[in-house]
């Protein structure tokens, strides 16, 4: 099965698994273990926006440990965050700034969560693998990411 296709069932599944239900947190989580059990990343997760520490706080996760916070601004969450837009990290060793929460993750992909203008938080996968991720990958995960909201 090719990705679009991949992502096709991946995104009929959580919009099956969230529609009756309203609490954020919830879906948030089961999403992150969809998309981990279909594709196989090496962690999926959401980091939310604290507001009092101008920081992400990690969120519901599937995979390793994890950084518990993430300054505004710093690594590939932070950045996504300041900037507002979805970043594909082709090799994480070459983002200037990057913050190593796993010496296995070599690619990430992050796409902010955003309601209305403001940014909740954002989803972050890491991969294991050099250039896994791509415009595929950015356009089915922020569509995900409006789905969650739309609840």
């Amino acid at each position: 099965m090719n990705k679009t296709k991949k992502y096709e069932l991946v995104y009929s599944i959580i919009k099956s698994v969230i529609a009756e239900e309203d609490n954020l947190v919830a879906n948030l989580a089961n999403t992150c273990a969809i998309l981990k059990e279909h594709f196989g990343h090496h962690w999926v997760g959401y980091y939310l926006v604290d507001e009092k520490s101008n920081s992400l706080m990690l969120g519901p996760f599937q995979g390793p440990l994890a950084c518990t916070r993430i300054p505004y601004g710093k690594g590939v969450c932070g950045s996504s965050w300041k900037s507002g837009k979805a970043l594909i990290v082709v090799d994480v060793h070459e983002f200037d700034g990057h913050i190593a929460c796993s010496a296995e993750t070599n690619s990430e992909i992050v796409v902010p969560l955003e309601r209305n203008g403001a940014i909740l938080g954002v989803l972050d996968i890491d991969s294991v693998r050099k250039n896994e991720f791509d415009a595929v990958d950015r356009e089915f995960c922020c569509k995900i990411n409006k789905l969650i909201l739309s609840t």
